[in-house]
């Protein structure tokens, strides 16, 4: 019997033209591999529709409209990266909706989605990450330059608001660039490094296993710009030695288990002299065919189409246990 998979795209925060790019990418891959696809996309004030045509006259008149759709599906896509769809929210509807949805559940990507409390759950397991401090936007104008920083929203993704800080003046105007897309905002020490990602995979087994890792050639700060404009380079496999490899692989693992991820994830670290510093982890990184994830399983030999296969055929597995404080 042919499956019906409904995948959707949008959302209201500022990847919304990233996730369309992932969702057009992952219909397209599961219609090439025989599946029955419905495509749902929310706008940027909520409204859900259905190619050009709105579900409802309001936001919540579409997404009742939206939900007789998720219920008759037999796996929801989620592709809707950042706030409001990647950090738990669209993993919510699902649960309550008993749909299976591919990916990481409501707690996993909640976690993920908050990059403060990435860092907690990484300490908790043993993993380094960058010293920082989170501040809320309401302080900002309180903090005083001391050293070279980097900026960020704790919960958004693209690197949209992430300015690097070398002097009081970049400082005021990256805090207030962070502002713009959360009230909490985080501010790291610069790590010298290596920037290497590691994507991992759990299958329908429960077998989970990372792909070879890439490296991030920007020539500085790998911001919003530089991801989107072509002029970052991306190397994979990463001419890295077999202990580094399995340094980087055995703390994506880790950190995979340790927030409970399911589905693929995409975990960055920076490689520096001293080992991993894990960066952030992704719950549902970019997915278009040429994004870093299936760069990556395309180097293993696993081809975009069979990736999003087995992210539908994994999505009838129960949520794993997150074990951040066990470990």
């Amino acid at each position: 019997m042919t499956r019906r998979i409904v995948v959707i795209g949008g959302g209201e925060n500022a990847e919304h033209e990233v996730s369309l790019a992932t969702a057009t990418a992952v219909a397209r891959a599961l219609r090439s591999s025989g599946f029955d696809v419905d495509e749902l996309t929310i706008d940027r004030d909520g409204t859900w529709r259905r190619g050009a045509d709105a579900l409802g006259s309001r936001a919540a008149d579409s997404l009742a409209a939206a939900l007789s759709a998720i219920e008759r599906a037999d796996v929801v896509f989620p592709a809707v990266h950042g706030p409001a769809g990647e950090d738990g929210t669209l993993a919510a509807l699902c649960a309550l909706a008993h749909t299976p949805m591919a990916g990481s559940g409501l707690r996993a990507g909640a976690l993920g989605m908050d990059k403060w409390a990435t860092k907690l759950v990484a300490e908790a397991v043993g993993l380094r990450t960058a010293p920082g401090r989170l501040v809320a936007a309401a302080e900002i104008a309180d903090i005083e330059f001391a050293r070279d920083v980097v900026v960020k929203p704790a919960s958004a993704g693209s690197s949209f608001g992430v300015a690097l800080a070398r002097d009081a003046i970049q400082l005021r105007a990256a805090l207030r660039a962070a502002a713009r897309f959360d009230d909490r905002i985080l501010i790291e020490d610069v790590v010298a490094g290596r920037e290497i990602d590691v994507a991992v995979l759990r299958e329908a087994d429960g077998r989970r296993w990372a792909a070879p890792p890439l490296e991030i050639h920007a020539g500085g700060l790998f911001d919003t710009r530089s991801k989107y404009d072509g002029s970052a380079r991306f190397s994979v496999p990463a001419d890295i030695d077999s202990a580094d490899q399995a340094a980087l692989t055995g703390a994506a693992l880790r950190m995979f288990d340790a927030i409970g991820c399911a589905g693929v994830a995409r975990v960055d670290f920076f490689l520096t002299d001293h080992g991993p510093v894990l960066n952030e982890v992704n719950t549902m990184p970019g997915m278009a065919a040429a994004s870093q994830v299936p760069r990556m399983f395309a180097a293993a030999g696993l081809p975009y189409e069979q990736l999003v296969e087995r992210l539908v055929d994994a999505a009838t597995m129960p949520e794993p246990r997150a074990r951040a404080l066990s470990v």
